[in-house]
C-alpha cells in the first residue's frame, strides 16, 4: 500500500499536537499559496498536498484511518528488512498485530487494510519458511493468534486468509480449528443477513399496515 507521509508534508513530527499541526499548516499554506506563487506549478502542487495533509490530520475520523494504514505500511516495511524469516519472528509480529488491533475502534478501523496486512505477513515465502522449519507448536500459536485477530473482520474478507492459514503445516486438530472457525463465521454472517431481511420485511409490513389503516 502506497501512503503519503502527511507529517513530512507538514514538516512536523508524528507526535505533533493539534495546535502544532495548525501552526505548521498556516506557515506552509502562506508560503505556497497560489496567490503568492503565480504560474508556479510546484507551489500549486505543494499547496494541494499541504491542504490534504491538514484536512486528514485535523479530522479525528480521517486521522484514525490514516494512522492505521501508516502502521500497517511501517510494519510491513520493517518485516521486509528484518532479514531471516523464522517462525518465532513471525509469531512476534502476529502478537504485535493482535495487541495493536485490540486498541482500535472496531467500527472505524480499516478492515481491508488489516486483511491486506495479514495476507502480506502470510505470503508464499513466509509460509514456505514456516513449513521448512517445521516448528509445529509455534505454527499452531501463530494460527491461534491470527484467528483471534480475525474476529473483527467481516466474513467477506476471510477467504484469502483462510487459504493461507490452511497452507501452514500443522496438526489435524489445528487444521480442523481453522475450518470450524470459517464455518462458524459463515453461519454468523448468514444469521446477520437474515436478521437484516427480517427487519426490512417487518418495516415494510408496518408501513403497509399504517397505509391501509389511514
Amino acid at each position: 500500500m502506497q501512503l503519503k507521509d502527511y507529517y513530512s508534508i507538514l514538516q512536523i513530527e508524528p507526535s505533533a499536537t493539534l495546535q502544532e499541526i495548525k501552526k505548521a499548516y498556516r506557515q506552509l499554506a502562506q508560503q505556497f499559496h497560489p496567490d503568492k506563487n503565480l504560474n508556479d506549478p510546484y507551489a500549486a502542487t505543494q499547496f494541494v498536498e499541504i491542504k490534504e495533509a491538514y484536512e486528514v490530520l485535523t479530522d479525528p475520523s480521517k486521522k484514525e484511518y490514516y494512522l492505521q494504514q501508516r502502521w500497517y505500511n511501517q510494519s510491513i516495511g520493517k518485516r521486509k528488512t528484518q532479514g531471516i524469516v523464522t517462525p518465532v519472528n513471525i509469531l512476534k509480529q502476529v502478537l504485535e498485530l493482535d495487541r495493536y488491533v485490540a486498541g482500535l475502534d472496531v467500527f472505524r478501523m480499516d478492515k481491508n487494510g488489516l486483511q491486506e496486512y495479514i495476507c502480506e505477513i502470510l505470503n508464499d515465502l513466509t509460509i514456505e519458511k514456516l513449513n521448512t522449519f517445521g516448528e509445529a507448536d509455534v505454527n499452531k500459536e501463530i494460527i491461534r493468534q491470527l484467528l483471534n485477530t480475525l474476529r473483527i473482520l467481516p466474513f467477506s474478507l476471510l477467504h484469502p486468509i483462510e487459504v493461507r492459514l490452511l497452507k501452514i503445516n500443522t496438526d489435524p486438530k489445528t487444521t480442523a480449528l481453522i475450518k470450524q472457525y470459517i464455518i462458524d463465521q459463515k453461519k454468523s454472517n448468514t444469521k446477520k443477513q437474515q436478521e437484516v431481511w427480517l427487519v426490512l420485511i417487518i418495516t415494510i409490513a408496518i408501513c403497509l399496515l399504517i397505509y391501509f389503516l389511514t
